[in-house]
């Protein structure tokens, strides 16, 4: 939106220099509503389309009759007779050759588009307030370095000539902006080429004139991406075209004056759109900082809180985390200490004990050998004792002499 009060209006027979200034127009300090140019646009633009359909018999003139079934084929309707490769073949469905399309284009379609009244009336405030805003401009493609100021006031532009046109456009700093649209010019690419839209070009200026200057429409008509709109007739396919905000657009001074007329000012509705009454931007100042930090607001906000931390930034795994396994446990300290206390003097002890398990070893051993000895000869005294009872068993039975048993 614009943010100035006055804007300069430039003389048409000499374009250096100014005739006067006039009041911006409240339009221009509608807020910006792309999101309203886009709807609006996207289904205005509907409203110019030719309908367009196919042949309601397409596809369907044949003596065409199916099979049924029992004959291992598709139940689709077959074409009748012999004699003939067509005899046979598919008819009427849409997967056949030489069928029907599927939901055939009929002229009855709903082609256009309502849009709410007060949709629209916002989408144009809002384009007219865009065209105010140089970055938006240029963005959206035109050449405007050399234009003096934005928007573009001339007082009159009721010429008889169209050389007078161009010669007073390229004099307000428009000649680089006519000279692209004449550069841009293409053939258009598909079938558009043949149906008498064979060129396509870029969009130039838009020239905005009132009843006093409405020789433009003819004297401009001829020059290349130049389009022409009266003011009570603003519409949003030529204020935004694409649904892209910030046509660079050049004012009569009686249009521009006869804006408040048409839209209303802040405080009043429009005339010329009966009761309408301008769209309140939710925000005057948009410099969000610039507020926050100002002395209005800064002297009834409360200080800043410090070291206040109601919880972690970040969640601890007191597994991993000491510090944290210390807050939620404070003996793991204690426990961690015996350990680290064990392990130095286990390292420590190392030797000693090494030495000890030797010691043990070695005596168990030894104990080992003993034992075994021992078994050995206790074991060897009681065979020698089994023996002797076994011989003195055998002489009481009277079996064997006692001098067999000694030679034995």
């Amino acid at each position: 939106m614009a943010s100035r009060q006055v804007v300069r209006v430039f003389s048409s027979k000499n374009p250096n220099t100014t005739v006067g200034e006039v009041a911006v127009p409240h339009v221009f300090l509608a807020p910006i509503r792309s999101d309203i140019v886009h709807f609006v646009f996207y289904n205005l633009n509907k409203n110019r389309r030719q309908a367009y359909a196919v042949n309601k018999d397409a596809g369907m003139l044949y003596n065409a009759e199916s099979w049924g079934t029992g004959r291992a084929v598709a139940r689709i309707p077959r074409v009748g007779g012999s004699g003939t490769h067509r005899s046979g073949q598919g008819a009427f469905g849409n997967m056949c050759r030489g069928g029907r399309m599927f939901n055939p284009n009929v002229t009855w379609r709903r082609w256009h588009r309502k849009v709410n009244l007060t949709q629209r009336r916002h989408a144009v405030a809002s384009a007219i307030a865009a065209s105010a805003v140089p970055s938006l401009v240029l963005a959206r493609g035109h050449r405007v370095n050399q234009v003096p100021e934005v928007p573009l006031v001339v007082d009159t532009l009721a010429f008889d000539r169209t050389k007078d046109v161009i010669s007073i456009l390229s004099r307000l700093g428009l000649k680089a902006e006519l000279d692209k649209v004449k550069d841009t010019r293409k053939i258009r690419a598909g079938q558009g080429k043949y149906r008498n839209r064979r060129y396509k070009s870029r969009k130039g200026p838009l020239v905005v004139y009132s009843n006093e200057d409405r020789l433009i429409t003819q004297t401009a008509r001829n020059i290349p991406g130049v389009e022409t709109c009266h003011v009570d007739r603003l519409n949003l396919l030529q204020l935004a075209p694409g649904g892209h905000l910030g046509r660079l657009i050049i004012w009569t001074k009686p249009a521009f004056e006869r804006l408040n007329h048409i839209f209303g000012t802040q405080t009043t509705p429009g005339v010329g759109k009966k009761g309408y009454v301008l769209e309140r931007p939710i925000l005057t100042n948009a410099n969000l900082a610039r507020l926050v930090n100002s002395t209005e607001v800064q002297s009834i906000v409360r200080p800043k809180q410090k070291n206040v931390q109601i919880h972690d930034r970040q969640k601890r795994n007191p597994l991993k985390n000491k510090t944290k396994m210390d807050f939620l446990n404070p003996f793991d300290k204690e426990r961690r200490s015996a350990e680290t206390k064990l392990a130095a003097d286990n390292k420590n002890t190392r030797a000693e004990r090494k030495k000890k398990r030797a010691a043990a070893r070695k005596n168990f051993r030894k104990q080992g050998r003993n034992f075994i000895a021992n078994f050995n000869k206790e074991l060897k005294g009681a065979n020698s004792k089994t023996e002797q009872d076994y011989k003195e068993y055998i002489i009481s039975t009277k079996i064997v002499s006692k001098a067999i048993l000694k030679d034995e």
